[in-house]
């Protein structure tokens, strides 16, 4: 199968399972399933989910990985919703649509970006409870993600460095914990449900570090050089508030290759795996235009 045709194979499974795994929109209160709803299904390239689908087939395929893999949306949707809150980014559009406290309002946004956080928990324990140890496992994955010294870290360190020029160590430190960290994790997930061995697992988080930073590089490539309508969120706003990038730190060119570089070497992983899947997708992700 095409790369591309795979992929929407992939993104069509997991759209449905998102839909039957989320809170109904009629559930009381509704106005709370409503917003969850309408930031998950915003769209976007549904890239976690997909790495946790895509691992858990190339590993073996032993327990179902939509549960994991909406977990994961769960979380990640989160993260967006409270990074576009006006104390944080004020962002007003996010996949091309107004952002959710836009669409709703404040505290509506707060509140939804939390329950979506603790909804991922509970799927993780609803759906895993037959097998205590693989849900354990993917709790404790998903939970060390999230916290303070890692994506929450990353975003804290982010806001921390608004204002000043950081150091090439500084800003890598934010983007692989605030971008990379969920990534790896979402490849993790898939492999253990898939049933992978520790090789497969170091490999795959290995190829996610590389296209975790790598699509944060191309993120500020496309915040640089893009504009609103095609990269479907706000643009420049890295630059309006004084934000170090890779773009604004090591110049356009050495970013470029920056980011190509670890495509390559995310490649070579892909061939030692047989990940044919994958190794299409690190090229699609470095040459992407939104």
């Amino acid at each position: 199968m095409e790369f591309k045709d795979k992929l929407k194979t992939y993104t069509d499974r997991f759209e449905a399972a998102m839909d039957r795994l989320l809170p109904a929109a009629d559930l009381r209160p509704e106005r709370i399933h409503q917003a969850m709803r309408y930031s998950m299904a915003a769209g976007g390239k549904r890239i976690r989910p997909v790495l946790a689908i895509a691992a858990n087939e190339l590993c073996g395929g032993s327990f179902d990985p939509f549960p994991a893999a909406v977990a994961i949306e769960c979380l990640h949707t989160y993260s967006l919703i409270h990074d576009d809150l006006p104390a944080i980014d004020d962002g007003d559009l996010r996949r091309g649509t107004p952002t959710c406290h836009v669409k709703f309002d404040e505290a509506t946004a707060v509140l939804a970006g939390d329950a979506l956080l603790t909804y991922a928990f509970q799927l993780l324990s609803r759906h895993y409870a037959d097998d205590a140890n693989l849900g354990l496992r993917l709790v404790s994955l998903l939970s060390e993600t999230a916290g303070s010294a890692t994506l929450i870290g990353g975003q804290v360190e982010d806001i921390l460095g608004e204002q000043r020029q950081l150091e090439a160590d500084d800003l890598d430190f934010i983007h692989l914990n605030k971008t990379s960290a969920l990534i790896e994790t979402s490849l993790k997930m898939g492999a253990i449900t898939g049933g992978a061995n520790d090789e497969q697992i170091d490999k795959l988080a290995a190829y996610g570090r590389c296209i975790g930073l790598g699509f944060q590089i191309i993120d500020d490539i496309l915040d640089a050089t893009s504009d609103t309508e095609t990269l479907g969120k706000n643009v420049g706003s890295d630059a309006s508030l004084h934000k170090t990038t890779y773009v604004s730190l090591h110049g356009l060119d050495a970013s470029k290759k920056y980011a190509a570089d670890l495509a390559a070497k995310a490649e070579i992983l892909c061939d030692e795996l047989g990940a044919d899947f994958l190794k299409d997708l690190a090229v699609f992700l470095n040459n992407r235009l939104n």
